[in-house]
């Protein structure tokens, strides 16, 4: 086996991995179960604590428990859920006077419904107590698919939380601040993946067998008792045995995601002419920041970047990019509120207008910005034009380009000088890079270089962003469904699987693709059962089969019908493959007799072949005359891709 062979094979296995870890979690995966919801719920407060413990933190058992186990996790990660069953388990071997459970919320970047989950859930908790809490967070994770704002509306409602409250809540994102609390917390004890457990301050990382929590758990009860017989309070255990074993810890910690080294690859990161800029064009350091006004992450940042002004003064210029990212609302009608602000009253204004944003944050509604708006001398008639219209969104999503392009992703995201940090990292770790790179500057200038020069001649030998992937596809044959104009220039190739819940995640994707560029494009589905789906290459046969009967729309009725049901136990599977082709009006008896011979296997078999062939091995992926798009890729990712294509007709 040659080396790339190799490579491959382990990439594959992985996913494999990973997607079967997912389908298991999905049937069993249930925590701390409703069913214990009359264990006593904890009440001692532990703010004082290295790992701080209080009323705001949801908890089972009891607050002077010997071991506290704290949970660091995320609702929409695989690893957490596949963990939840040991955590059942504990309760059941120690119960409520040996150990204490603490619930800390972090919702990963990349997990996008992960965020509402938890500041619904932390809502439920604040309305409704722990015990709450503890349900809602069971069907959070058998539902771990189907984190919609309807269902925690729902789910809130069987629990008896008050409607208005909660429905308020959600609106305003009243309890979003416990949630940045408890990430900052995470960061701050260094639990940057999920989940991540400290047991009494001892560090546990990953979804891990019930016999190293219990390793863990019997050392701490052990130390536990001999804190108690030598006269501590049962009350100050958690606390004394933190500050122990933090001490004890070591710097790097098995299982926890470590800070890498310092990227210094320098990236030719441009910078334009209607670009806000805070600094002298001659700056010897130019820090480039995408970013945006709704992000917490970002406004956490504004003191970090206000202490580098203050500083380095004349040496540095902030140069901002506007990123306002899809997940958040308002994020768009506030970078054009800013940007209306910075035509009408240059950096001066915009600056200005920045801070107050942040200010307001997390009130951004249209009223918030009518204020501010006023407030600045802009009249609000033009800044609401604009948020109608979307005037700038050419220029955000020449800023939204360059942020894919430079792999910037997320909020804040920075290079100084070239140099990438991503993330409100703090001002030592700005500083340490803003230092070489003014000895770097300052080299130049002596060399010759005029000042207004030096980001120019730093960023010429810089990296630029690779050229969009290819791949070469066979032509799809004449018995493929086709969405939209049969004669668009634009193909679209969708290589998808009925079970893959990333394949069902880009759907709304691809319907925004065919509203925006309507006749332009068309989408021809072919089939890619993944081998470790088991219900996979039926589902593709029956929705091939309803091409056969009734075409193009009775696929694609059937093909949503399919996704909607991937979320149901059973929705995919063979009597509710029938139950879905009669609600479509197919002939039934010829339904079940293609499924029984597997009249389409061939075509699917032939789809598969097709993709691996050009190299494209996981679900979703995407050829879009030759460019590949890998993944559920947002939006934007395709519309840079579409537009490359229509340039090059």
């Amino acid at each position: 086996m040659n080396k790339g062979t190799a490579i491959v094979g382990f990439f594959m296995s992985f996913l494999a991995g990973m997607f079967l870890m997912w389908g298991i979690d999905r049937s069993g995966g249930v925590s701390i179960s409703a069913e214990d919801s009359s264990a006593l719920e904890g009440g001692v407060d532990h703010s004082s604590a290295l790992i701080p413990v209080t009323a705001e933190d949801p908890q089972w058992g009891n607050g002077d428990a010997p071991v506290t186990i704290v949970v660091i996790s995320d609702f929409e990660c695989p690893f957490c859920g596949k963990v939840n069953p040991t955590m059942k388990q504990l309760k059941a071997d120690y119960g409520p006077d040996k150990i204490r459970i603490v619930w800390k919320h972090h919702p990963l970047p990349f997990h996008k419904n992960a965020r509402p989950a938890h500041e619904a859930s932390a809502a439920v908790m604040a309305l409704k107590g722990s015990d709450a809490f503890w349900k809602f967070h069971d069907l959070a994770f058998a539902n771990r698919t189907a984190l919609t704002e309807d269902n925690f509306k729902k789910w809130a409602a069987e629990l008896g939380v008050d409607k208005a409250k909660f429905d308020e809540a959600l609106k305003s994102k009243k309890y979003a601040a416990k949630v940045d609390a408890d990430i900052a917390m995470g960061r701050k004890i260094g639990a940057n993946g999920t989940p991540a457990f400290r047991i009494n301050g001892v560090t546990l990382s990953g979804a891990q067998p019930v016999e190293k929590f219990k390793e863990v758990i019997d050392a701490q009860l052990a130390e536990a008792k001999k804190l108690v017989a030598s006269g501590t309070k049962a009350s100050e255990v958690y606390p004394t045995l933190v500050a122990k074993n933090a001490k004890a810890a070591p710097e790097a910690e098995d299982g926890e995601q470590k800070e890498p080294p310092q990227d210094m690859t320098v990236w030719a990161v441009p910078v334009f002419e209607d670009d806000p800029v805070k600094g002298p064009k001659d700056a010897l350091v130019t820090i480039v920041e995408f970013s945006e006004f709704q992000c917490p992450f970002c406004k956490r940042v504004g003191p970090t970047t206000t202490k580098i002004v203050e500083t380095y003064g004349n040496d540095v210029r902030i140069v901002w990019k506007d990123n306002p990212l899809s997940f958040h609302p308002r994020a768009l009608p506030a970078s054009t509120l800013a940007r209306a602000v910075y035509k009408a009253k240059g950096d001066k204004g915009f600056w200005e207008m920045h801070d107050k944003l942040f200010e307001s944050q997390p009130k951004l509604e249209d009223a918030d910005l009518e204020a501010l708006s006023k407030d600045s001398g802009v009249a609000w008639s033009v800044v609401a034009d604009a948020i109608k219209t979307n005037k700038y969104g050419e220029k955000f999503e020449q800023n939204q380009d360059l942020a894919m392009d430079f792999e910037a992703r997320g909020t804040p995201h920075f290079f100084v000088n070239g140099i990438r940090l991503a993330g409100a990292m703090p001002f030592e770790k700005f500083k340490e890079v803003i230092d070489a790179q003014l000895a770097k500057a300052k080299g130049l200038v002596t060399a010759g270089t005029p000042r207004a020069k030096v980001y120019e001649a730093i960023i010429k030998e810089g990296k630029s962003p690779p050229a969009p992937e290819k791949k070469v596809v066979d032509a799809p044959p004449k018995d493929s469904p086709v969405k939209g104009n049969k004669s668009a220039k634009i193909t679209i190739q969708e290589f998808s699987d009925f079970e893959c819940p990333f394949c069902s995640r880009v759907n709304p994707t691809m319907a925004e693709v065919m509203k925006e560029f309507g006749n332009d494009v068309k989408v021809v589905w072919r089939n890619m059962p993944l081998p470790f789906h088991k219900n996979a290459p039926l589902a593709a046969e029956a929705a091939q089969e309803a091409y056969a009967q009734k075409g193009d729309k009775a696929f694609w009725d059937y093909h949503d019908k399919l996704f909607a049901a991937q979320k149901e136990p059973g929705g995919i599977e063979r009597p509710n493959l029938e139950k879905l082709a009669t609600e479509l009006g197919l002939d039934l008896p010829r339904f079940k007799k293609a499924l029984d011979e597997h009249t389409h296997q061939a075509k699917i078999e032939a789809d598969t072949k097709a993709g691996n062939a050009a190299g494209i091995n996981g679900t979703p992926g995407f050829i879009v005359n030759g460019y590949f798009i890998s993944g559920a890729q947002p939006f934007q990712a395709f519309k840079k891709v579409i537009k490359r294509a229509k340039s090059e007709l």
